[in-house]
């Protein structure tokens, strides 16, 4: 009689605990997946959360480290359905009313709108994103260096306003700076540009593609390829302690480090606990979904042709926005990441209507109300913007805690990516995902490499747990 009653326990189903679990069956081991809320996915949800027909994601919703993922393309979710779809414009950037920065599928195309820094635009961001596949892997585990790897950080391993010096262009300063706005934490510090310069070659190589029908059909695909292989997920359960789940070989948690201290803390030596003890946790967002009638009404016509739209200003006021945010303070005019999602699938809105939303960052555990200065600000760069609103949907910072208890404080980043906390994440170690417990293992977010629909921490752990225990 054997002393399991299952191989493997996963505890949380976002995208990292889904691809640990079927990475793990995959190889033959008997898995379940426990999931504290009634549905799983974690932050790969999407839902009708404004009005009948109209589907808004949750919480991610451009996918280009997904494309380039290797946990993810080593999958090849195309067999259960998952499609992506993308058009030749990934990004637009207002720095004023009427005036845009772009960065299209085409690096030449991009370059040559940026004026005096076309040449170094295309050295850089057209050399790494037509790598993106050596790009993807070196980023997926950045503590096994690659040329590649080496290559980005020597190039982008510096503050944002460092590697801004070298351009005088006013559009491809806003539109890196936007970009290194991704890491949503204060671009005065070191290896911010690199977020920038990887999302500017990954719009490049693969592009910025939503999941069409809504981010929660890569959730449904990871789960039908789960249950083919005789996985079993079990919903609405929340786990307080690790005594509560069957008796396993391999417990993976998909959990924030404070959520693993209360599951399996007693199991933990005191150096490993207080690594977890030690992760800070970033900014925040504020999110807000919005069905409109027709498109918005941009007042820069090319804004409508974009997936995604970056309400930020020029460079020095991302910049300044952004340091507001991480010392505590709500900026006059926060920066805005927004999806365009139903112009690039047209199956999340009913004809002739749009699903538009995005997200303002805000200070960690932000609990003010600023949906009508967001809407304000859209309105600045597209007048009419508030007329063709029909309905709306606010998730505050603390509503994205409750939806998702790994966004501890209304942070998405599973713990703050400054370069201290990419690399030692939770603690500095070739196996990150390795917990002072042989059986135990992390594979959130909160391990290298981080933030992102990459998989990659699932991965890893899934491999490290077979590796030692398969």
């Amino acid at each position: 009689m054997s002393a399991y009653d299952v191989d493997a326990v996963i505890v949380g189903s976002g995208p990292n605990g889904l691809v640990a679990a079927v990475t793990l069956a995959e190889a033959g081991w008997r898995v379940v997946v426990y999931e504290a809320a009634e549905t799983p996915g974690g932050g790969l949800r999407s839902g009708e959360v404004t009005l009948p027909g109209f589907i808004h994601d949750c919480c991610a919703s451009n996918h280009p480290m997904a494309m380039a993922s290797p946990a993810f393309r080593a999958l090849g979710l195309e067999r259960e359905g998952l499609a992506f779809a993308q058009n030749d414009v990934p990004l637009g950037h207002a720095i004023r009313p009427g005036v845009s920065g772009f960065v299209r599928r085409s690096a030449a195309e991009t370059a040559a709108g940026f004026g005096a820094d076309e040449k170094l635009w295309r050295a850089v961001m057209g050399t790494f994103g037509s790598r993106w596949r050596q790009l993807g892997r070196a980023i997926g585990n950045p503590l096994r260096p690659t040329p590649d790897l080496i290559a980005l950080g020597a190039t982008s391993v510096w503050p944002t306003p460092w590697l801004l010096g070298l351009l005088r262009d006013e559009r491809s300063r806003a539109v890196l700076s936007g970009l290194a706005a991704h890491a949503i934490v204060d671009l005065r510090q070191p290896a911010t540009a690199l977020v920038g310069v990887a999302l500017g070659a990954f719009a490049h190589g693969v592009g910025w593609p939503v999941a069409v029908g809504g981010t929660k059909s890569i959730a449904d695909a990871l789960i039908a390829r789960l249950t083919s292989l005789g996985g079993e997920i079990v919903t609405g359960t929340r786990i307080s302690r690790i005594e509560e789940l069957p008796r396993a070989r391999a417990v993976l948690l998909d959990t924030s480090p404070r959520d693993a201290l209360k599951i399996a803390g007693h199991r933990f030596s005191p150096s490993y606990a207080n690594s977890l003890h030690r992760m800070r946790y970033g900014a925040a967002a504020y999110k807000v979904d919005w069905a409109i009638e027709g498109e918005v009404p941009w007042l820069d016509e090319g804004m409508r042709e974009a997936g995604f739209v970056h309400l930020g200003g020029s460079a020095e006021q991302v910049i300044a926005a952004e340091r507001d945010v991480a010392k505590g303070r709500m900026p006059e005019e926060p920066f805005l990441l927004l999806s365009q999602a139903s112009r690039l699938d047209p199956s999340r809105a009913p004809r002739g209507k749009s699903a538009f939303g995005g997200y303002a960052h805000v200070p960690f555990g932000f609990d003010g109300d600023i949906t009508e200065a967001i809407e304000a600000r859209i309105e600045k760069f597209a007048p009419g913007f508030r007329e063709r609103i029909l309905a709306r949907h606010v998730t505050d910072p603390r509503a994205m805690e409750a939806l998702n208890p790994n966004q501890i404080g209304g942070s998405i980043d599973g713990g703050v990516p400054d370069l201290f906390q990419l690399i030692a994440r939770p603690r500095l170690s070739l196996n990150p995902a390795a917990t002072s417990d042989p059986g135990i293992f992390l594979c959130s977010a909160s391990t290298v490499p981080g933030p992102g629909v990459t998989g990659m921490p699932g991965r890893l752990a899934a491999q490290l747990a077979l590796k030692r225990l398969g």
